[in-house]
């Protein structure tokens, strides 16, 4: 109930201090499990993309937050999961509550990055968001936050108003065709690698092939916004696959869901 309330006023003022445009929401399945697949820009990327969802979205959240009052108050009525980044048994729990929720049917919102991006490009997936889509039988869409960066930099508690930001989903992708190999660890790359590339045409955002961390010393200052995409993305190549094409394919988004 908290969540709905929470929902019901956040979004008209959220709608009304930024300029929030969502893309592809049609592509969203109206019921069953699904993961959303998105990129980490900024802390607020956990507000709005529940906020531009008519359904429920869970998300896990590094436990830091739950122990902050300032920020556990909010990451409790949104529902989100605590994620020790410590790993072991605190974190199998998280994913045994996540894989909960899907199998009840319910939207689970993840970032395959593990942590926000330090500089605003996209970094290297890991493999846990394949290991829940192949072991609860469900599809992946990829969802790129596209402006959060600027409306809330990292380290910045007070958001900058009136700044456009793009929600823009893919069509679902359905991987059940590796559940054969679901414990191989050349398959669960291979997803993972697809969904990254999938929120790299989504995004615009340039893709760097290894794991982020925060305070990366190898991460390049921001020199401009975040793109917003106005035109058609152009094909990328994808080594050993040929060329991929980006979100605007229609003969991959058939062979993605087929």
């Amino acid at each position: 109930m908290t969540y709905w309330i929470l929902k019901a006023v956040l979004t008209p003022l959220l709608r009304f201090f930024y300029r929030v445009r969502v893309e592809g929401i049609e592509h969203l399945p109206a019921t069953g499990g699904v993961i959303l697949a998105s990129n980490h820009v900024s802390f607020s990327d956990s507000v709005f993309l529940p906020l531009v969802v008519d359904r429920r979205v869970t998300f896990v959240a590094k436990a830091e937050y739950f122990d902050d009052p300032k920020t556990a108050w909010i990451f409790r009525a949104l529902g989100q999961i605590p994620i020790k980044r410590s790993g072991g048994s605190a974190s199998q729990g998280a994913l045994d509550a996540a894989s909960d929720v899907l199998q009840a049917g319910g939207l689970f919102g993840i970032y395959p990055e593990g942590t926000r991006s330090p500089d605003g490009r996209l970094y290297r997936g890991r493999t846990g968001v394949a290991r829940l889509a192949l072991s609860n039988h469900v599809p992946v869409v990829a969802v790129a936050m596209v402006g959060t960066r600027e409306a809330q930099p990292i380290g910045q508690v007070r958001p900058n108003p009136f700044r456009p930001v793009t929600v823009r989903f893919s069509r679902p992708l359905d991987f059940r065709r590796h559940e054969a190999r679901a414990e191989d660890p050349t398959v669960l790359r291979r997803i993972t690698d697809e969904i990254m590339f999938e929120l790299t045409s989504l995004s615009g955002q340039a893709y760097v092939d290894h794991y982020a961390k925060r305070n990366d010393p190898e991460a390049v200052p921001p020199v401009e916004s975040t793109p917003i995409l106005t035109t058609p993305i152009r094909p990328i190549a994808v080594p050993g696959e040929g060329v991929r094409h980006g979100a605007g394919s229609a003969d991959e988004r058939a062979a993605a869901v087929g």
